[in-house]
């Protein structure tokens, strides 16, 4: 029987603290938002969760926020479920290479409102890149374009949730 890493070898590539730059655009085009963040993306000893991604958010003017996404493994699947969204993730079979991840969430409250990611991974696991594309109702409102650079595999040695150009250990 094999272990949750290995049945996710993908997502397990991804472990580790990442800082980034999230940037938001509408459906023209438009930029309407950018942010700061550091991600820890985690496989806990114990709980229930058996991936947990939690995201610290930071705008220019000093507004900060925090939100968390356990998951379990289903299937071929990784299912979140958070008082933000219900979805799934998993590795695009398709990809030779694997350096492709899919996402779909659903986010509770606003109905309607769904959307799609796709993360690719470098091959030396050093950066990534994400896209998000918003949809409400089944109309595309707004794209998010992500860049991200690992800060270490090791998130237990993170103390703190600095960011960019701050010390990494707390």
């Amino acid at each position: 029987m094999s272990t949750f890493r290995e049945q996710f070898a993908l997502l397990a590539r991804h472990e580790g603290v990442w800082d980034g730059t999230y940037r938001h655009y509408d459906a023209a085009g438009n930029k309407t938002d950018e942010h700061s963040s550091r991600l820890f993306c985690r496989f806990p000893d114990s709980g229930t969760a058996q991936y947990d991604q939690t995201n610290h958010y930071r705008w220019a003017d000093g507004r900060t926020e925090i939100r968390g996404f356990p998951a379990v493994g289903a299937g071929d699947r990784i299912v979140f479920q958070s008082d933000l969204i219900d979805g799934w993730a998993g590795a695009v079979q398709l990809d030779q290479n694997q350096r492709t991840m899919m996402l779909h969430w659903e986010r509770k409250g606003e109905p309607g409102v769904y959307l799609y990611e796709m993360i690719q991974i470098s091959d030396c696991g050093r950066w990534r890149s994400r896209v998000w594309h918003w949809f409400k109702d089944g109309r595309l409102f707004q794209r998010t374009l992500i860049d991200e650079e690992r800060v270490t595999k090791d998130w237990q040695a993170v103390k703190s949730p600095s960011f960019a150009g701050e010390s990494p250990a707390g």
